[in-house]
């Protein structure tokens, strides 16, 4: 069975952005443990035959047509945006 342990449960949640208290990475641990458990409790089922699915049902995308519709004028935009430079709006930095 793979092992989970302390520090890759708290690398996962530095990669979330979790802040997490040493009382919470020891239950997470466990509880990683008990549903890799599981998982492998599943690979030893005989699944031969059986077809592959990404769900249960049979869904299927609705999508509508693709129609060319007005948009907001360019000086609208240009107002409703907090910070425009060099025709373009500027967000905040995504990465560190």
């Amino acid at each position: 069975m793979a092992k989970i342990n302390e520090e890759q449960v708290r690398h996962v949640a530095h990669l979330a952005r979790l802040a997490v208290t040493d009382e919470e990475v020891a239950q997470f641990t466990g509880q990683l443990e008990k549903i890799l458990g599981f998982a492998e409790q599943l690979n030893e089922l005989d699944t031969t035959g059986v077809e592959p699915t990404t769900h249960v049902l049979d869904l299927k995308n609705v999508l509508r047509k693709d129609e060319v519709r007005p948009s907001l004028p360019r000086t609208e935009v240009e107002r409703l945006a907090p910070d425009w430079e060099d025709g373009q709006v500027r967000v905040p930095a995504v990465f560190e």
